[in-house]
């Protein structure tokens, strides 16, 4: 047995461990997660930046395809073709409010993965567990394809394609396919596919979960098969142009770009786009035939295709806009999935928010006003009358309103306010308000930014594995 296997096998077993009580078998589904014999054929690759603390320790670990940027370590683990991107982490003497109390931090946070299978999974933002506040760790934990785990310390879990744990501490829990979680904290759970659900204890309360008959045409999961689906096959047909993108050592650089702006040397960028000052685009995002106005961003596994963004736009972690128009301000949440066609275009108005893993999937015209709030599977006018909301009445809401399949309890006002002012801190730490040197962010940093490779053992034992090694300035 190599020690490729033996690690894979490893980590399955911690797992398994760790999911006992809530009776669910990992196995199955790891037999055809990664691919052995591609593990030795991807470069992992690292960025170095003056912004950010360079500290990578990798120990007994396969790291295939996989970016990582900022402080991080990662041991006894197999990661294929994910994101791990510190640039947000905490820094020495930052104090941090948790309700009544200060914590001053004594060292550089870190994001520290052990004992885990990562496959095409994004790590991005900081801890928001109060009790480990220098360590964003994942651990004895498997997340399957185009998952986030978005500042959310994890311990045995496992979360299926698609799946987003955002702003939660997770312990022993199972999360479904193309599931939404923010909860603050949540332990030994099994939550279904489709579930979205985002909770502030005291707060408000918002629960959505897709027909499991619909929801699977779109992604879905079985023991026997790696996971299939509409949003699969979507990918599936544009790789080839990634994988361009990551056998040239130097592609050629577009012009137009603003010195404000930046473009990602790992993003495609197919013909007739236009990009705006302020402007970000991450790595592995697939820009085509359009145009992203002042202050918008395309975040990682992001897909805009035949569109336009008018401005200050948030296109969160693996959301897609095919054949759509976004005016100003509009944010589409982690993994939504907007398709228009090419005579049946999709327009979201001003403000709008579209809730994460939104899927709008339309065949004639669909226009959603200014000011709302959307959710869940949108096919037609009739389903958007069930599935939105204006934010001025749900803003008014004390107590509790139901529409369609989604439930909500507290305070509309609290919930409204949440979502806007994450929406400006995201624009904020992105860079789109940078002016007369100013507000810098991640679009502006970025331009300070090298990117060095890291290659596999090629034969023998450890194929596949890389070795131990240290990174330091």
């Amino acid at each position: 047995m190599t020690e490729l296997e033996k690690l894979f096998n490893r980590i399955v077993q911690r797992v398994n461990i760790n999911l006992r009580e809530l009776n669910f078998d990992v196995s199955p589904f790891a037999v055809e997660l990664i691919p052995p014999d591609q593990l030795n054929k991807f470069y992992a690759f690292y960025g170095i930046t003056p912004d950010h603390p360079l500290d990578l320790h990798f120990e007994h670990s396969a790291l295939a395809g996989s970016y990582f940027l900022g402080k991080c370590r990662v041991r006894n683990s197999l990661l294929y073709k994910s994101d791990i991107r510190g640039d947000e982490l905490k820094r020495k003497d930052q104090q941090i409010q948790f309700e009544k109390f200060t914590l001053t931090l004594t060292k550089d946070e870190i994001i520290d993965i052990e004992d885990s299978a990562l496959v095409k999974t994004l790590v991005h933002n900081y801890s928001h567990d109060p009790e480990t506040p220098e360590k964003f760790y994942i651990k004895d934990t498997l997340a399957m394809d185009y998952a986030n785990i978005h500042g959310s310390p994890s311990d045995g879990s496992f979360l299926g394609p698609y799946a987003t744990v955002d702003l939660t501490t997770m312990r022993d829990c199972v999360i479904g396919a193309y599931s939404y979680i923010q909860a603050g904290e949540i332990s030994h759970l099994k939550v279904d596919p489709g579930t979205i659900w985002v909770n502030s204890p005291g707060n408000f309360n918002f629960f959505y979960k897709y027909p499991a008959e619909l929801l699977e045409h779109y992604v879905s999961l079985s023991p026997d098969k790696v996971p299939w689906g509409i949003l699969i096959d979507f990918i599936e047909e544009r790789k080839m142009e990634f994988q361009r993108v990551f056998d040239f050592v130097n592609l050629q650089e577009i012009e137009s770009i603003p010195k404000t702006a930046s473009l990602d040397r790992y993003a495609v960028v197919l013909p007739n786009i236009r990009i705006a000052d302020n402007v970000l685009v991450s790595q592995r995002a697939y820009i085509q035939n359009s145009s992203l106005g002042k202050g918008a961003n395309a975040q990682e596994n992001c897909f805009i295709i035949n569109s336009s963004l008018e401005g200050y736009n948030v296109t969160a972690h693996g959301a897609k806009l095919i054949e759509a128009d976004l005016k100003l301000g509009v944010f589409v949440g982690f993994n939504s999935f907007l398709c228009g066609k090419k005579n049946s275009r999709l327009t979201v108005n001003e403000g709008c928010v579209v809730m994460p893993h939104t899927i709008i999937d339309i065949d004639q015209p669909l226009e959603i006003p200014a000011d709302h709030l959307v959710w869940g599977l949108v096919r037609n006018k009739e389903d958007l009358a069930k599935n939105s909301i204006a934010l001025v009445k749900l803003n008014a809401v004390e107590t509790s309103i139901s529409l369609g399949r989604m439930h909500f309890e507290g305070k509309g006002a609290m919930f409204v306010k949440a979502f806007k002012d994450r929406i400006h801190h995201i624009l904020d730490v992105n860079g789109a308000f940078f002016e007369n040197g100013k507000n810098a962010g991640h679009a502006q940093k970025n331009q300070r930014l090298s990117l060095n490779t890291i290659q596999p053992f090629q034969f023998g034992a450890n194929k596949g594995m890389y070795p131990n090694i240290r990174i330091l300035p």
